[in-house]
């Protein structure tokens, strides 16, 4: 377990590191083709796009995940439903626990503004990043950790690699506003993983999250907009959108524990 731990770090390690890498040199060209020294949202965008790009381009051919369509042979497409549908219903249950909980800085925010206000911002929020996140953390930090490397069987006791991977999930944004929900998410994606052997799961439910608050900015641009805001006003109203949302994602997590299961 403690190889597989350090082993989990250094994937983790690197993924930061590809990200940094693609920062500055994004930035080098950018600053000889455009001039200027402000980072502009292109030019973030850019740098997302080069390095979820990166990223996929170095765990996948060095096999550090995993890829195999043995679970897709499995046909459980009700699962990639269920699992996007679980995502909306934690929408507001995630939103409303966030706005009473300690305020946290929030070092990204010009950025993440930038991003969900532009049109190709969609393309490495939306797409590429639940994509480059499963791959890493699911299928190369967590398939580590459960001891999959070499066999689908392992001793390892799955809730300890779940938390330690969901950890470094937080960890790695690197932002404390966005690290208590990217733990919570890890946890989630990482008993989708678990059941399934597969980062399908986890994508789409990923890529429902990321696409829902992507819409919703684009659709209330106010950053200091509360759910009591968008309900006029009123606490009951807050209080049964949480309460139908939760009947909402429950049942869906039920459906996904009944309905997961990895190919033979």
């Amino acid at each position: 377990m403690i190889k597989s731990i350090v082993n989990a770090f250094v994937y983790a390690l690197i993924f930061v590191a590809i990200q940094a890498m693609a920062g500055l040199g994004v930035h080098a060209i950018w600053q000889q083709i455009v001039g200027g020294t402000d980072i502009t949202v292109m030019e973030l965008v850019v740098t997302m796009a080069v390095f979820s790009l990166l990223t996929l381009i170095i765990f996948l051919s060095a096999r550090w995940a995993e890829v195999s369509p043995r679970w897709l042979l499995t046909k459980q497409w009700s699962v990639l439903v269920w699992a996007v549908i679980a995502a909306l219903g934690m929408v507001i249950p995630f939103t409303w626990l966030e706005e009473n909980m300690p305020e946290l800085p929030n070092w990204i925010e010009d950025q993440q503004e930038q991003l969900l206000g532009n049109y190709w911002g969609y393309v490495v929020i939306g797409l590429l990043a639940p994509l480059a996140e499963e791959v890493v953390f699911r299928g190369t930090i967590l398939r580590t950790l459960l001891g999959w490397n070499d066999t689908q069987s392992s001793n390892t006791r799955p809730f300890i690699a779940i938390i330690i991977s969901a950890l470094l999930f937080s960890f790695i944004h690197m932002n404390p506003a966005q690290m208590p929900y990217a733990f919570l998410a890890g946890l989630l994606l990482g008993w989708m993983y678990w059941r399934t052997g597969s980062i399908l799961p986890g994508m789409a439910y990923h890529w429902a999250n990321n696409s829902v608050a992507y819409i919703l900015y684009r659709a209330y641009p106010d950053k200091d907009m509360k759910l009591i805001d968008l309900f006029k006003g009123s606490e009951l109203h807050v209080y049964l959108a949480v309460f139908f949302s939760l009947l909402i994602c429950l049942p869906a997590f039920y459906q996904l524990y009944l309905r997961m299961r990895r190919a033979e």
